[in-house]
């Protein structure tokens, strides 16, 4: 089934592209709505700022650390069944995270279940968009609807939890996830799997095990920065069973047995490049919406509502700039878009740093996060697109699951690295917590431009208009 072969087809791929993208605000949502919970859910469960953070943390490491294996299980059991399978244990993973009665119960519903239906349903989300839409410009107009729509999940999530929190609690914002879930189930049941499963496709559990292992480790030894010799030991572990994964898919490779992931998928070029800029992105957006959070609400004794109101800036600059990204997309180089979406994104940040520490007024926080929502915007769409059309079809599963783990991995480094610099000093000192924790993000934000100023012009020319 083709885009534009007719207009029934095309009705058809709209409809099929309403409950992807959903799928994918709804993930994004989660993983920064609890961010203007945190004073709530502490006080509910008698937890800690630390205590909500690792939860918000593990939610993101456990979708990074599965992602791979979630993207190939696709080709085995059909990626309409791992989409609905995902979607199914998300609603049961936020429906026990509505009514949990403490923090373990919690992470378990949230962090774990949501975590693992994530890591299920959202490979197929970008694999069904890649071998559905086969033309560049209407693969690039669906890859922009869905990428807006998770950037103003992740952008939103402050705001819609804080009215959900302020006006009826925080477990409703559980609640409403479950709802969303059902309406996306209900629409993807229409969805046709353009590949048929191959149940006897092998699957490379020891990969699996040894790739989620290593970056399990490597997050979590961040989190453990308040103890140098935990932190030492599992950024060490971390970095070892990683090494021991690639020898091992080497192996596997050269004794030509299928691996969890190919090695030539990290051959490309232009898709490692904007693999590194996606990981910088959600790092930056996640990492500033943890960062913000927790400062107006424990430094500056604000609610949730109040919260999420100042953070409506990065979600209407993300709207803002994702409308415009089809268009942008042809007339400019995708590379130049996401040159541009760092140096505004940065700026955005520098912004934060500098214009926040000495003033009362919340409003100041409004320039930096706009700016960080536009610079945001621009550049998600060409990031996926330029990774994704890298590959053709048979490679599809594994450059998705690589790709959103690339990506989930960087939120759950923004909330690890940034969250945990300022939770350090944020009772004795929380200005200079929050100053150190910011320009540490700047820094990173200046990686993903060098990035970016890396990618190859040539492959990241303006999309052709599709002809009619």
């Amino acid at each position: 089934m083709d885009a534009g072969t007719g207009v029934g087809s095309t009705k058809a791929l709209r409809g099929v592209l309403v409950p992807l993208a959903l799928a994918q605000f709804i993930c994004s949502f989660a993983g920064s709505n609890m961010n203007v919970m945190i004073n709530d859910i502490s006080r509910d469960l008698n937890t800690s700022v630390q205590g909500v953070q690792v939860a918000i943390t593990l939610f993101l490491l456990v979708m990074a650390a599965l992602m791979i294996p979630g993207g190939k299980l696709t080709d085995r059991y059909g990626r309409k069944r791992c989409f609905l399978a995902g979607l199914v244990i998300y609603g049961v993973g936020a429906v026990l995270s509505a009514v949990s009665p403490g923090l373990g119960i919690l992470i378990l519903g949230n962090s774990i279940l949501e975590g693992v239906g994530t890591a299920l349903l959202i490979p197929p989300v970008y694999i069904l968009t890649t071998l559905l839409f086969r033309d560049l410009p209407s693969r690039a107009r669906a890859f922009g609807i869905i990428s807006a729509l998770g950037g103003i999940g992740a952008a939103a999530g402050p705001l819609l939890g804080g009215l959900i929190t302020s006006a009826i609690s925080w477990r409703a914002a559980f609640g409403f996830q479950a709802l969303v879930i059902v309406v996306i189930v209900l629409l993807g049941l229409r969805i046709q799997d353009p590949v048929a499963a191959d149940p006897d496709r092998p699957f490379d559990i020891g990969g699996a095990v040894l790739s989620a292992l290593g970056l399990v480790l490597l997050v979590l030894g961040i989190l453990a920065t308040d103890n140098s010799l935990p932190l030492a030991l599992a950024l060490v572990c971390g970095g070892l069973v990683l090494v021991w994964f690639v020898l091992s898919t080497r192996t596997k490779e050269r004794a030509g047995r299928e691996a969890l992931v190919s090695l030539s998928v990290f051959r490309n070029r232009m898709s490692n490049l904007g693999m590194v800029t996606q990981n910088a992105q959600w790092l930056l957006l996640s990492g500033v919406s943890f960062v913000v959070s927790a400062y107006l609400q424990v430094v500056r004794g604000y609610d949730a509502i109040e919260t999420g109101v100042i953070f409506s800036a990065t979600t209407l600059g993300l709207m803002g700039s994702s409308l415009a990204a089809e268009r942008l997309a042809r007339r400019l180089p995708q590379r130049n878009l996401i040159l541009a979406g760092f140096v505004i994104t940065i700026a955005g940040v520098l912004l934060l740093l500098f214009l926040v520490p000495d003033r009362v007024s919340p409003w100041s926080f409004v320039p930096g996060l706009l700016l960080i929502g536009l610079g945001l915007g621009t550049m998600l769409t060409p990031s996926v697109n330029v990774v994704q059309s890298s590959f053709g079809e048979q490679q599809q599963g594994e450059i998705s699951g690589v790709s959103r783990s690339v990506s989930n991995l960087g939120s759950s480094l923004g909330t690890a690295i940034a969250g945990t610099i300022l939770v350090a000093g944020l009772t004795a000192t929380p200005e200079r917590s929050y100053a150190l924790a910011i320009a540490v993000l700047a820094v990173i934000g200046g990686a993903g431009l060098v990035a970016a100023l890396a990618m190859p012009r040539q492959a990241a020319e303006p999309l052709e208009p599709q002809p009619s």
